[in-house]
């Protein structure tokens, strides 16, 4: 079985290196883009099975990108966590209203990330569940 394919949107080349190193280690395979432009391009290309976005980003932003994705027949279905700096009071509903299925404050809890990245794939890459949690 192929391993899911992550698309990685952030320009900041540090948090891109940091998250290709924390998937790759997690058994997922990594594509990036830098730009919103370059994003919907990479989308296209690559189909990966979720995106996580930044929403500052040169050349469209996060909220530009998330509506060409909906706007797309071939992209509509492709999960997206929003992972961002920006404010989490009016940026979270708004991204949540805009299709993201999660939204993640900059700097991200790997753990959470990892989370939240397992229960997103899981109904399509069931073995990537994340371990169940006692019952009480």
């Amino acid at each position: 079985m192929d391993k899911p394919k992550i698309l990685i949107v952030d320009d900041d080349p540090d948090l891109r290196r940091g998250l290709n190193l924390r998937l790759r280690a997690n058994h997922f395979e990594t594509a990036y883009a830098t730009d919103g432009f370059s994003a919907i391009a990479m989308a296209q290309k690559e189909r990966p099975d979720l995106i996580i976005l930044d929403i500052g980003l040169p050349a469209g932003d996060g909220f530009v990108v998330l509506d060409r994705l909906q706007q797309s027949a071939q992209l509509s279905a492709i999960p997206v966590i929003v992972l961002t700096a920006r404010d989490p009071q009016y940026n979270r509903e708004r991204t949540l209203k805009a299709g993201a299925c999660a939204f993640l404050q900059k700097p991200a809890d790997n753990n959470e990330l990892m989370d939240v990245i397992r229960t997103t794939l899981n109904p399509v890459w069931p073995g990537t569940a994340a371990p169940a949690l006692p019952s009480h």
